[in-house]
């Protein structure tokens, strides 16, 4: 029999439900005395055998749960909308020590690049403070969670009272979130596919720091999918046009034919926390 609550089989949502909760299974399991059968991987409940999850063929029922998990938690909070933040995770705080650097040449510039720290916190404020006029519901801070860029956006918002967002994902280095993403919007993911989905699925505007091979990554599936129409127009913003035009020549694209002359004003640049919110808000006329 489904638990009773307040006498009547009720779900959490009211719907009516008689059978018994998978909950109360999964601990009743725990309990039942220990004998060679029920010590076999055979006899672990399906849901609850993290060893059989792990299986090459259960691959596809990975996937969901990466899409359904973060999809149903933020549905919960009534989160309606985002403004993603890409950038460089190596690029440290204003008067930090750039950890990331091999050699002096990367050591000045990484340092150097610090602006992007503070002009990504300062933007990320901005937001937060159209956030509040919908009850932080719209127009939240969503990140990879990991230092760097990433840590500003998150510590911006936090510092305006804001919950913000941080999609990490298990790599080598950089496992833990940043201490400013909101921990019950902190997630782990293990497909990188699924994460970028969620980067997309609820966003406003995406605004690109500098950064390396998954900044770059991040940037042009949002490009492609705006340019082949499979995601709406939404304002997509490089930071620091010397960075991008030094390292991407967007005109020779564009002369050479492999893009549309017009797919180069796909995106915008940007130069300080003010100019970014200002496309934004011209945008969605706020």
């Amino acid at each position: 029999m489904a638990k009773l609550k307040n006498g009547k089989l009720r779900r959490k949502d009211e719907v009516w439900d008689p059978l018994k909760n998978s909950s109360d299974d999964k601990h009743q399991a725990e309990v039942i005395p220990k004998t060679p059968q029920s010590a076999s991987p055979s006899y672990r409940l399906a849901y609850t055998d993290t060893d059989f999850l792990c299986r090459e063929e259960l691959r596809p029922i990975r996937l969901q749960l990466e899409l359904l998990k973060p999809e149903m938690i933020l549905s919960e909070r009534g989160i309606k909308s985002t403004v993603v933040m890409f950038g460089g995770a190596r690029i440290p705080e204003p008067g930090a020590a750039a950890w990331a650097a091999r050699n002096e040449t990367q050591k000045q510039n990484l340092e150097a690049a610090s602006v992007y720290y503070d002009e990504a916190r300062k933007f990320a404020q901005l937001c937060a403070v159209e956030a509040e006029k919908f009850d932080h519901r719209e127009y939240v801070v969503m990140t990879g969670g990991g230092p760097g860029v990433m840590e500003a956006g998150n510590r911006g918002a936090s510092e305006a009272g804001a919950p913000s967002i941080g999609l990490n994902i298990l790599l080598p280095h950089e496992q833990a979130p940043n201490p400013y993403v909101t921990p019950e919007l902190s997630f782990n993911f293990h497909y990188f596919a699924i994460r970028k989905m969620h980067f997309l699925m609820r966003a406003k505007a995406v605004v690109v720091f500098p950064g390396g091979f998954g900044t770059m990554d991040e940037l042009f599936e949002t490009v492609t999918l705006i340019q082949t129409k499979r995601m709406a127009p939404i304002p997509l913003i490089l930071f620091g046009r010397d960075f991008w035009h030094s390292i991407i020549n967007f005109k020779a694209l564009a002369d050479f034919g492999t893009v549309a002359p017009d797919d180069i004003d796909l995106f915008h640049f940007a130069e300080t926390a003010e100019e970014a919110w200002k496309i934004v808000a011209d945008f969605y006329e706020l």
